[in-house]
């Protein structure tokens, strides 16, 4: 199943913020998110038909170019996003490049939007780690709770053959529903949390 399909099941809950490439570009979808309040921030494809309704004002020494208010004019993309989206121009002066990001979010300021895009970057490389380092490729279940559980599995996976091929041991940590599981319990019952 493609992403985007995926992307279209999931509710989010209000206030969340959902942060994508150009190619997951889905005006239905924007077009729900806002309904919801659920909050966005994309990059806007460079074919997408819109006009500027409003100027907004841009912080100086900024990288800031433009922060508008636009509106879709194909009459499609403005059925499926009837809403009023914010377009920002950012210019990145280490690539000497101009970045356009599409947001829903009305009250963050300018360079708040383009932080969060660019911190986007930081998920992408955890999820390249997932896949190079700790061999997933895809979850077994996808409620979060199963995500969480086959991250924190391959995690600990991980880190235990690493210290195992440098001749190192990992200590487990173990909990008991009452608390922590004391040093006399772990002698008494004969179980030692080491793994070599």
């Amino acid at each position: 199943m493609a992403d985007i399909q995926i992307a279209r099941q999931i509710l989010f809950p209000p206030g969340t913020i959902v942060v994508d490439d150009r190619a997951y570009n889905d005006y239905r979808l924007f077009g729900r998110w806002t309904s919801q309040k659920v909050y966005f921030v994309t990059k806007l494809k460079e074919n997408a038909p819109y006009e500027v309704i409003g100027e907004r004002e841009v912080p100086q020494n900024r990288n800031i170019l433009k922060d508008q208010l636009i509106q879709f004019t194909d009459p499609a993309s403005r059925e499926r996003c009837p809403y009023p989206l914010r377009l920002i121009q950012v210019y990145d002066p280490d690539k000497n490049e101009v970045y356009f990001f599409l947001t829903n979010h009305m009250d963050w300021g300018a360079t708040t939007i383009a932080a969060i895009y660019k911190d986007r970057w930081q998920i992408e490389i955890f999820f390249k780690y997932l896949k190079q380092y700790l061999k997933i490729k895809t979850f077994v279940g996808t409620s979060p709770n199963a995500v969480k559980i086959q991250i924190w599995i391959a995690l600990i996976a991980h880190v235990a053959a690493s210290a195992s091929s440098i001749g190192g041991s990992v200590c487990l940590v173990a909990f008991e529903l009452g608390g922590p599981i004391t040093d006399e319990s772990l002698y008494a019952s004969g179980s030692l949390g080491l793994v070599a």
